[in-house]
């Protein structure tokens, strides 16, 4: 199929809110160094706009949005706030080394969260949002105004809120769909009275921000392109409050495959999708489903014979797009314990990785050889090792100061004992030995190492799943556990599940100790 030129192409902007949003989904708490790490990762993805935090819940998420003011430049960083002065004058102090910085204001639009949550009138509503934006404008020339649950609002009032906003200074506005009520069809022609009525030609962007909660938000975004809309607001694998977001890997997909249906283009390095897509997951501890549209395991697996049979013939049978436009392999790729040092580099340099240590994220020399045992040790206990199991072996490398290095690890075990485990650990200090029973292996070793470390945190979440294929398929752990009023999360992958557990846990461990951790938010906010 003929596609039309980029010329012709309407540029659609993709403003990520996985740091903000996104993390607010149940179970996750993300440290300041993976936050950093993530955002990292969306400047290389070319995202237009890093909603970085919520500055004013507490001084850790202000702390974060302004490391990464500092410390990521190529998107707009963006900051929330509510109609709220000391919200709005925070927002802004943490923005201020970003290089281009966005102010995002919100209130609400529906009449049942004016009255129950708010506990204003309409009238208040539109006063204390003037107000803010006009305040906003006072720290950025770019501030975006939302109000929340318009879907289900009245849009005599939704006019009357969003001309204020506008006349108040807001250059973008949003239109969330806060609690996932709408259809495609419905949203679509919302979004057509916005552009209509209210925005009338004005030099002011339309934004979409849709939640899934009757699975339409991806649906619902892209008929608002459709409509006008120029902004997608979205998180990466679709995370986020409740059922999530819009996926930002479905709508970029969709509008790049489907060019000549949405005649618009975003500015994504589409290639950069799947490694974005394994950082999140790895780093919430929020699997990604097998079946999940461009990024799951399956997106580009075929095992009906017919489909084998004309994918092998030519890919456009039953393949719509190319696995390596998302960053994925199209070959497997089979690597063994008798692979060298050089074909080890060569395989991670194919899938993408820089090997050199030319960037602040690459592998230098010393490194890669500590990369290389772990690959070497995998290699003699499960065989054939695949470009997954080396996605999850390098993702596994990114370490904390390590006050404790797990050494060696014993259960001991059967129907007619309590299990019991034995740790040696090394520390700048000497060896560190100690047993504890539990009432299975992984609560034993836990144990064991809490005796060991005298660091006892209290476990909440506990995730196992198999991240690649086989009977030694690779297991990864995600163990998040309270630790007073810290909140830490740990993973680690492994061919044994007793293994990747004990290696999560002393990840805890060592944030601990290193103190690298992130406050959980102290202040709940309804958010869009």
């Amino acid at each position: 199929m003929t596609q039309p030129e980029s010329a012709n192409l309407r540029r659609i902007h993709i403003f990520d809110t996985t740091l903000r949003d996104g993390e607010q989904s149940p179970g996750v708490a993300l440290n300041h160094n993976q936050k950093i790490e993530i955002a990292h990762s969306l400047a290389r993805l070319n995202v237009d706009v890093i909603e970085a935090g919520f500055p004013i819940t507490s001084d850790g998420d202000f702390e974060c949005v302004s490391r990464i003011s500092r410390e990521v430049r190529g998107p707009i960083i963006c900051a929330l706030a509510r109609t709220a002065r000391a919200d709005i004058e925070r927002a802004a102090q943490a923005l201020e080394a970003a290089d281009k910085s966005r102010i995002h204001v919100f209130t609400s639009a529906s009449a049942v969260q004016m009255q129950h949550m708010l506990r204003k009138t309409p009238e208040q509503v539109i006063e204390s949002s003037i107000a803010a934006v006009k305040l906003a404008c006072q720290y950025t020339r770019d501030v975006e105004f939302s109000g929340q649950d318009v879907m289900r609002a009245d849009f005599d009032f939704v006019i009357q809120l969003y001309l204020a906003a506008i006349e108040a200074g807001a250059t973008v506005i949003n239109i969330p769909d806060t609690v996932g009520y709408g259809t495609p069809g419905g949203y679509g022609a919302l979004i057509a009275r916005v552009r209509d009525e209210i925005v009338q030609g004005r030099n002011v962007e339309i934004s979409t921000h849709c939640h899934d909660d009757l699975g339409m938000a991806t649906a619902n975004s892209l008929a608002a392109v459709e409509n006008g809309a120029t902004q997608i607001e979205c998180t990466i694998n679709g995370i986020g409050e409740r059922a999530g977001n819009t996926a930002l890997e479905e709508v970029v997909m969709a509008i790049h495959t489907r060019r000549d249906h949405y005649q618009a283009e975003t500015g994504i390095r589409t290639r950069e999708l799947y490694r974005v897509s394994k950082l999140v997951s790895r780093l919430t501890g929020m699997p990604v489903p097998p079946n999940k549209a461009v990024i799951g395991d399956n997106a580009f697996a075929h095992e009906s014979g017919i489909h084998q049979d004309g994918v092998l013939k030519h890919k456009e049978t039953y393949e719509i797009m190319n696995a390596e436009l998302v960053g994925r392999e199209a070959a497997v790729m089979v690597m063994g314990k008798h692979s060298g040092r050089a074909a080890f580099r060569k395989a991670l340099a194919d899938l993408g990785y820089d090997t050199d240590g030319h960037s602040d994220h690459g592998f230098n020399d010393e490194a890669l050889n500590a990369l290389f045992v772990r690959f070497k040790e995998l290699a003699d206990r499960k065989g054939q090792i695949y470009s997954d199991d080396l996605h999850a072996l390098v993702g596994s490398s990114v370490e904390t100061s390590e006050t404790f290095k797990l050494e060696r690890f014993q259960i001991a075990m059967g129907t007619d004992m309590q299990p019991l485990a034995y740790v040696r650990l090394q520390t700048p200090d000497g060896v560190r030995e100690a047993t504890a029973t539990g009432d299975g292996s992984v609560e034993a070793i836990f144990h064991a190492i809490n005796a060991a470390t005298s660091i006892a945190p209290a476990l909440e979440v506990y995730r196992v799943q198999a991240v690649t294929k086989g009977a030694e398929a690779l297991g990864e752990v995600s163990v998040s556990a309270r630790y007073g009023e810290m909140t830490v999360s740990g993973n680690d992958v492994a061919s044994d599940v007793v293994e990747a557990s004990a290696r999560a846990w002393l990840r805890v461990i060592n944030h601990i100790v290193a103190g690298q951790t992130k406050e959980k938010s102290a202040v709940t906010a309804e958010t869009p």
